[in-house]
C-alpha cells in the first residue's frame, strides 16, 4: 500500500512539473496555440496520481498487492504512463518547434506517433493486468463468504 502511495505522490510531482515546463517554454518561445504539452500534466496527475491514490485508499487487501498480475500492472503500466508522458512531451516540444520554422520530415513524425502508440498500448495492457487482479481478489472475497461464481 506505501508503494501506491509513494507512486501517487512521484506521478503528482512530475505531473506538476510537466506543468510548469508548459507554461514556461510555451511562455519563452512566445508561443499561442494548441500543443500536446497542455495536456500532458493532466495525464499525469489523472492517469497517475489520481490512479494510485484511489488503489492507496481502496486496496486495504494487501494480499492481491502480492499477485503476479498487480506486480505486472505496476511494471507495464507504469511503462506505459511513463513512455506516453515522454511521447507527449517530445510531439509538443516538436509543435512549439515548426512555429519556429523547425520542418519535420513525415517519417520522424510518423516515427514520434508509433512510439507514443506503443506507450498507449503499453498502458491498456498495464490496465488489463488491473483488472485481472480486482477480478482475481473479487473471486476470492465471494469464495470466502462462501458464494462461487
Amino acid at each position: 500500500m506505501k508503494k501506491n502511495l509513494i507512486i501517487s505522490t512521484i506521478y503528482l510531482a512530475v505531473g506538476l512539473a510537466f506543468g510548469v515546463f508548459y507554461r514556461e517554454f510555451t511562455k519563452w518561445n512566445n508561443f499561442v496555440g494548441v500543443t500536446t504539452l497542455g495536456v500532458g500534466h493532466a495525464h499525469l496527475i489523472a492517469l497517475g496520481m489520481l490512479l494510485f491514490l484511489i488503489l492507496t485508499l481502496t486496496l486495504k487487501n494487501d494480499s492481491i498487492l502480492q499477485t503476479w498480475k498487480y506486480k505486472a500492472f505496476l511494471i507495464v503500466y507504469n511503462i506505459g504512463l511513463g513512455g506516453t508522458a515522454l511521447m507527449m512531451l517530445v510531439r509538443g516540444i516538436l509543435q512549439v518547434e515548426a512555429v519556429k520554422g523547425m520542418t519535420l520530415s513525415s517519417s520522424i513524425d510518423g516515427m514520434v506517433s508509433g512510439v507514443a502508440g506503443l506507450f498507449h498500448l503499453t498502458l491498456a495492457a498495464g490496465l488489463v493486468f488491473l483488472f485481472m487482479a480486482l477480478y482475481q481478489m473479487a473471486k476470492k472475497e465471494n469464495e470466502t463468504k462462501g458464494k462461487v461464481n
